[in-house]
């Protein structure tokens, strides 16, 4: 279990992931974007997740350039969006993920939505993109079991990461033992719901315990549950309490109570409808 905003996780192919980061949807290209991630490295993430959908790689490049960090002491993440996808389309995305981003390479790039017979081309464009040293690992994203059984039935790279939609009324309790059986990362995104659970009365309630935020406590069950988690926020102070969770630990009692909450509800698609 990672027990600081440094702390890293070590992915299948070996590279070493942080286990905490900034997640930018729905982020506005600009100052916007560019704040949200100068905040967030000022503050000591050094994982920042994009995709050429999100429309504001160029934002997230300008502040890593900005921010006077290392290139190599960061890790960035894109996706490649649905009508990209095939594997000539996939290339000429990627190449344009770079450019946007200013950025020779990528740390990881996944496929975005299992788009039905396009993603198993996709994802090959991703795996000669890996043995061309462009990228350092490659994934997928909002892919159900079933996907992941496709494509592991003749990937010749199994996919480091599985980003999906996970927070405690959507704990993907099937997929992530599949994922940890396959030795597949789980990420979370959309870990607060779109801000959905913040009234949470039982999340509320376990916060006054520790003198946490209903955010804070979920985000540390993502942690003790060994998902990795990216958070969105724009506002400094919030980037700051996102990541003020490594001075807590759950008991065992209220990881399962925020285990009950469980609903199989989602806030965003199903890949299967998507």
């Amino acid at each position: 279990m990672i027990t600081s905003l440094n702390d890293k996780i070590t992915l299948n192919n070996g590279v070493k992931m942080p286990g905490f980061g900034l997640g930018v949807y729905k982020v506005e290209d600009g100052d916007t974007a560019i704040h949200a991630v100068r905040t967030a490295i000022d503050v000591g993430y050094r994982s920042i997740d994009t995709a050429s959908f999100y429309d504001n790689e160029r934002g997230v490049g300008l502040a890593v350039q900005e921010s006077g960090v290392p290139r190599e002491e960061l890790f960035i993440t894109s996706k490649v969006w649905n009508d990209q996808q095939g594997y000539e389309s996939t290339l000429k995305a990627f190449d344009e993920s770079l450019e946007k981003l200013g950025m020779d390479y990528l740390d990881l790039y996944l496929v975005h939505w299992p788009v039905s017979g396009k993603y198993k081309e996709t994802y090959r464009a991703l795996e000669t993109l890996y043995e061309e040293g462009r990228v350092r690992a490659i994934g997928v994203s909002n892919f159900h079991v079933h996907h992941l059984e496709n494509l592991l039935a003749d990937c010749k790279v199994k996919p480091v990461v599985n980003q999906v939609e996970y927070h405690p009324h959507l704990s993907q309790l099937e997929l992530k033992a599949f994922c940890e059986k396959e030795n597949i990362q789980l990420e979370a995104w959309s870990p607060l719901k779109r801000g959905g659970l913040l009234d949470e009365p039982i999340l509320v309630e376990i916060g006054k315990k520790y003198g946490k935020s209903a955010a804070q406590v979920i985000l540390r069950w993502d942690i003790q549950n060994h998902v990795i988690t990216i958070p969105k926020s724009i506002k400094t102070e919030r980037i700051r309490d996102n990541a003020d969770i490594f001075d807590f630990k759950l008991s065992d009692e209220d990881m399962a109570k925020i285990d009950g909450l469980n609903k199989n509800e989602r806030s965003g698609s199903n890949p299967d409808d998507f």
